[in-house]
C-alpha cells in the first residue's frame, strides 16, 4: 500500500508570487522522504488573486519520483491543510501519512492532522525541514495554540 506524503504550504503576509524559501525547504525534505510508489499532496493557497497557489508552486518545484501528485489549492490555514490530508488519506486508503512541515510548525500541524486521520487507521510520521524562523513567527505559533483544541475537534469531524 502506498504512503501519502503531505507537504504543507507557507506564505508570509506579503503573498509571494514565487516559491517562498520555507516552502522550498519543505519540498526538499519531502523529496528525501517520498518514494516512487508514494502519493504526494501539496497543500496551500494563493494570497493574491490570479497568482499561482503555494501548492502549485511546490508541485512545479518538485523533482522527486512519485506515483502521483495531488495539488490542493484551497487550504488557507493549518486546519485546511489537515482536513485536506485527512480527506486524501481516506480517498486513497493509505496506511501511512508522512507530514512535511517546519520544525516550529510540526507540533501544532501534527495535532490537527492526527485529528483529521481519526478513524482511518493511518499512522502519522512527521518530517521537518531545516530552515530557521524569526522570533515573531514563533510568537505567532505560540498564540495559535490557544485555539488548537477547538480546531482539533473540527478536524476530527470533517470528512
Amino acid at each position: 500500500m502506498s504512503r501519502l506524503v503531505a507537504v504543507l504550504g507557507y506564505s508570509d503576509v506579503g503573498g509571494d508570487i514565487v516559491l517562498h524559501p520555507v516552502c522550498a525547504a519543505r519540498v526538499a525534505s519531502a523529496e528525501g522522504e517520498a518514494g516512487p510508489e508514494d502519493v504526494v499532496l501539496f497543500s496551500g493557497w494563493a494570497r493574491r488573486g490570479g497568482a499561482a497557489s503555494e501548492a502549485e508552486l511546490m508541485a512545479a518545484a518538485w523533482s522527486g519520483a512519485t506515483r502521483r501528485r495531488i495539488v490542493d489549492r484551497g487550504a488557507r490555514t493549518t486546519l485546511g491543510n489537515a482536513i485536506a490530508v485527512g480527506r486524501a488519506a481516506r480517498r486513497l486508503g493509505v496506511s501511512d501519512v508522512v507530514l512535511v512541515t517546519s520544525r516550529w510548525h510540526a507540533r501544532r500541524a501534527s495535532v490537527l492532522v492526527r485529528a483529521s486521520l481519526r478513524g482511518t487507521g493511518a499512522r502519522l510520521h512527521v518530517t521537518t525541514s531545516c530552515e530557521t524562523e524569526p522570533p515573531a513567527r514563533l510568537l505567532r505559533e505560540l498564540a495559535a495554540w490557544s485555539v488548537v483544541p477547538l480546531l482539533a475537534v473540527v478536524a476530527a469531524r470533517t470528512r
